[in-house]
């Protein structure tokens, strides 16, 4: 086996790299094999070709082959960036042909994890709006309901984001969006501005379903991480029944 031989502290910051491009992946919605595939790529440019690694939607254990001691850090935050995902792909792509050294990516790394690539918070509320409508119609729904579609869905949405911020907790933020989506909608069909009021609480919440969640638990379920693929799945659920609670709260108490 080809090693290369490093100082300890060279080995350390090669790990340290490694392992904050794992954190940024695992922070921004990646797969659980695409984090374990970077970090070993990224030691093998660096002539370690039988590295270890462990990743769970919480953690990550990393070692460098021939190493005693393996190195952790915590993911306590997670959410959707496929901007940053695309950025450390491209940095673990150029150490591997060899443009970039292992100090360098480092470097590049913190200045990425520092960056807030998130679009303008006006803007995620208006392309919740827009594909609310877009959904309502897709459901075959009527073009009278598109209007107080996309109304509800702006809210709904909305009323998340600053939950969200303000609690820190997504569940509580999720069920709180569906409790007003499905109150909204009961009161815009109740006073004629709505007419289809089932259509119109299922096209407002699809912005806040799961989807990458569901998607990476079953990809990672059928790369074999089994560990990682049962937590996301759950986290899928108890966001799913999050968003069902809210709307089933109002449902049952004015219906």
């Amino acid at each position: 086996m080809d090693v290369k031989v490093l100082k300890p502290a060279e080995e350390k910051r090669l790990v340290d790299a490694c392992l904050l491009a794992g954190k940024i992946l695992m922070q921004s919605g990646a797969e659980t094999y695409r984090v374990e595939d970077t970090m070993m790529r990224m030691a093998a440019a660096c002539g370690f070709s039988e590295s270890q690694s462990f990743v769970t939607p919480t953690g990550i254990i990393f070692s460098l082959e021939g190493s005693d001691s393996s190195q952790f850090v915590r993911i306590s935050q997670r959410g959707t960036d496929l901007e940053k995902i695309a950025r450390v792909n491209h940095i673990s792509r150029k150490m591997a042909e060899k443009e970039l050294g292992y100090q360098e990516a480092f470097q590049s790394l913190k200045k990425l994890e520092r960056e807030n690539l998130s679009f303008p918070i006006w803007v995620q509320i208006f392309a919740a709006t827009i594909s609310t409508g877009s959904f309502l119609i897709m459901f075959k729904g009527v073009w009278a309901d598109y209007i107080p579609a996309m109304l509800v869905g702006g809210l709904g949405f909305s009323a998340m984001l600053l939950i969200h911020n303000q609690t820190k907790v997504k569940f509580f933020a999720e069920f709180t969006a569906a409790f007003v989506i499905a109150l909204l909608s009961l009161l815009f069909v109740r006073f004629g501005i709505g007419q289809q009021l089932d259509l119109i609480v299922i096209a407002s919440v699809m912005p806040l379903v799961p989807g990458l969640l569901i998607t990476n638990a079953i990809r990672d379920l059928m790369a074999g991480h089994f560990v990682a693929g049962l937590s996301k799945g759950a986290e899928a659920l108890l966001t799913a029944f999050a968003i069902g609670a809210g709307v089933a709260v109002v449902y049952s108490l004015w219906l």
